[in-house]
């Protein structure tokens, strides 16, 4: 998580609780995952400094426990602020992994604990031909990227992962091993919702604001289409037009 960052406890359906970015407490609010819909009233503000080393459970990961650590390429105004970390096939995780586990001022810094970070290893989940089973692992390794702060170097990086890490890669673990990831990312997506590990968050692609000045988001409501072109609905303006209940302030209209 980003350590400098401000993040709001807010109360979800079901009872419970989630640490979350305001911005993704908002989405969600018009997703129908807050309480009430549409709210989101901030129950607790907490720093991101103050959320690291709280141990987590990791859905499906190989570990029973993972602590929260900092990353200073987190953004806030994407996903909900805080993301699960995957050395194995990210490079951004992998090279912020790496830092804290090489780097003990890094580590003081930030008030880092060697046990929240020196014993883990990034575990193999997908084989990528070209770059094996730790293509994240590899790729900074061949571009000689030295830290989390090598920005470019490590999007160039990510672009290879991502380009490659779709399509005819084969899974290597869990319950879709030996699947292609296109085959089974809504497999594991639909897993995770089933067995209640996660829920459906969604949001726009890139920042998008609307006329009014207001930021838009992804909100779940009730929709209906018109077919411009159909005479019924047409007969029915028209009769309501000519009607006694319509009343024009102009003439003209």
């Amino acid at each position: 998580m980003l350590p400098e960052a401000e993040y709001g406890l807010y109360e979800m359906q079901n009872d419970e609780y989630f640490i979350v970015s305001e911005r993704a407490a908002r989405n969600f609010a018009f997703q129908e995952v807050t309480k009430e819909y549409g709210k989101y009233p901030r129950l607790a503000t907490v720093t991101g400094q103050s959320l690291i080393g709280k141990a987590l459970s990791a859905p499906l990961a190989k570990y029973e426990k993972v602590y929260a650590l900092p990353m200073t390429t987190i953004s806030m105004t994407k996903g909900t602020g805080i993301v699960t970390s995957v050395p194995s096939d990210s490079p951004d995780d992998w090279a912020a992994l790496r830092d804290l586990q090489t780097k003990a001022g890094l580590r003081e810094k930030f008030g880092v604990e060697e046990a929240w970070c020196v014993p883990f290893e990034p575990v193999p989940i997908i084989n990528i031909p070209e770059f094996g089973d730790l293509s994240a692992v590899k790729l900074v390794d061949d571009l000689k990227i030295q830290s989390q702060k090598d920005k470019d170097l490590l999007k160039q990086a990510k672009d290879a992962v991502y380009l490659k890490g779709f399509y005819n890669v084969k899974m290597l673990v869990g319950l879709c091993a030996g699947e292609s990831v296109e085959v089974a990312k809504p497999k594991v997506k639909q897993h995770l919702f089933d067995e209640k590990l996660a829920v459906p968050y969604y949001e726009p692609e890139s920042e998008i604001i609307s006329r009014t000045g207001d930021l838009c988001i992804v909100a779940s409501c009730y929709q209906w289409f018109m077919r411009y072109g159909e005479d019924e609905w047409k007969e029915v303006v028209r009769k309501h037009l000519l009607g006694e209940d319509f009343k024009a302030y102009n003439p003209k209209t």
